[in-house]
């Protein structure tokens, strides 16, 4: 038995934290969507108790150090599985972007292995325990666009995102989001609109969103590396209607409403960044076949 999955990517609309937990993570109000960059999984029953995890991608680890075999232990632990999955990862989205490609790995990996298994778990189930080894895991099982609270575990499902196109640019740069937490100034940093936002996603108006984005973790990265945001200030340049850093970066966004200004968007930026995707909104529901 096999099962191919897609696991799509994810932007923020709006990322804002509000203050810092008895347990170390930071209180947070997000808005996220997912966008049509996935990476591909294919699960497959083999006959040995074992995870045998395959990755098709340079410099990524296949053993405990990857989510995606976090997850399948994860679950074969706490439900006493005897059978065992090969998993092959295929890369699409890029590492260490700000963009979920680990934790929408790992979220195609439980939902996936919950079939495999016929463990009948609800996705509620599976999205509480998926916490236990990252916080965007839970909406990246939901998929779609949704208001993410709590530690960014908890989950509120909004509308679609209204139809754009989306401008991608990653400079070659990792960000380390623990020391971009660490380093956040909450009392001096300006917080984002979020209700606005909500009443944006709520009403599909799409300059309403573009007008209430905003990232406080911007404060942190864009001051220290300067490439992030002369991208983004770029991407204003070359036409987008709005631009931001999705979650701790490196990787910049711009929303765009026209094709034609997108495409310009699109190849103004191919001469600042070799990793420049022009995508759309995902407005499947969750993680998809």
């Amino acid at each position: 038995m096999k099962i191919d999955l897609k696991a799509p990517a994810k932007i923020n609309l709006s990322l804002d934290a509000l203050y810092k937990r008895e347990d170390g993570y930071h209180e947070v109000e997000m808005v996220m969507t997912t966008i049509d960059l996935a990476d591909r999984l294919e699960l497959e029953l083999i006959s040995s108790d074992e995870i045998i995890l395959d990755v098709r991608a340079h410099f990524i680890p296949n053993d405990h150090r990857n989510l995606v075999y976090q997850a399948a232990l994860l679950l074969k632990e706490k439900y006493n599985v005897r059978m065992g999955a090969r998993i092959t990862l295929d890369k699409q989205i890029p590492v260490s972007a700000g963009l979920a490609g680990g934790s929408t790995d790992a979220a195609a990996a439980l939902k996936g292995l919950n079939e495999l298994w016929k463990l009948g778990l609800s996705l509620e189930e599976l999205a509480e325990l998926s916490a236990r080894i990252g916080s965007d895991i839970a909406f990246c099982l939901y998929g779609g666009t949704a208001f993410a609270t709590g530690r960014g575990e908890v989950i509120q499902k909004l509308p679609m995102m209204p139809s754009c196109w989306i401008i991608l640019a990653k400079p070659s740069i990792s960000i380390s989001t623990p020391s971009v937490y660490k380093e956040l100034k909450l009392d001096e940093v300006e917080h984002p609109d979020t209700k606005r936002m909500l009443a944006g996603i709520e009403a599909g108006d799409l300059d309403a969103i573009c007008d209430s984005m905003g990232n406080v973790l911007e404060s942190v990265t864009l001051e220290k590396n300067p490439k992030v945001k002369q991208l983004k200030q770029k991407m204003l340049e070359f036409g987008a209607d709005a631009a931001m850093m999705s979650g701790s970066g490196p990787t910049v966004f711009a929303i765009v409403k026209q094709y034609s200004r997108a495409k310009r968007v699109y190849n103004g930026l191919r001469g600042f960044c070799s990793e420049v995707y022009m995508v759309r909104p995902w407005n499947d529901e969750g993680i998809n076949k």
